[in-house]
């Protein structure tokens, strides 16, 4: 686990050393398109849920949620409980 940490540690400082020796100007250009992909991914997430909120109908059912064991359509079973009765 002390190797793995280690071999994070000097990827995460070869990473940092890097990105210090960009020049500035480089370095805003790197974060302006992550910025703008960032936006651009945000406003498709916006616009699906708007697209699919418009587009679905408002009847929406609600019901009592049901146990998959105690369906009516089956026989009924008894359930036993799984503590040992003393």
């Amino acid at each position: 686990m002390k190797k793995l940490r280690g071999n994070i540690d000097k990827f995460y400082d070869r990473l940092d050393e890097n990105w210090r020796s960009m020049p500035i100007g480089k370095q805003r250009q790197y974060i302006r398109y992550l910025f703008v992909g960032y936006l651009l991914l945000t406003l498709g997430m916006i616009a699906k849920v708007w697209y699919d909120t418009r587009k679905s109908n408002n009847d929406m059912e609600i019901k009592h949620i049901e146990n998959p064991i105690f369906r009516k359509s089956e026989s009924p079973v008894k359930l036993q409980d799984t503590l040992s009765k003393n």
